[in-house]
């Protein structure tokens, strides 16, 4: 576990320190999502925070693909008017 203190500028800005943006993966312009939860500040990439919540969707999905059924759907649609 990585552990490094950090203070904030009169502005609200923290820099995140390079040995934490080396174990997460950040790089320069690099997309961020911040959440809060509870007490504490959450820091993860965008990608990242994607990627799970497709696999909380993905659970309830299953093997069928949503994406393929709302298409087939918009074309019986189409097909109908």
């Amino acid at each position: 576990m990585t552990v490094e203190r950090v203070q904030m500028n009169d502005q609200g800005r923290i820099v995140i320190p390079a040995a934490i943006r080396r174990a997460l993966g950040f790089e320069p312009g690099a997309e961020l999502v911040l959440r809060v939860q509870d007490d504490s500040l959450h820091i993860q990439r965008l990608a990242a925070a994607v990627a799970e919540i497709q696999a909380v969707v993905g659970q309830y999905a299953g093997d069928r693909s949503l994406a393929d059924e709302l298409i087939a759907e918009r074309r019986e649609e189409a097909a109908g008017e």
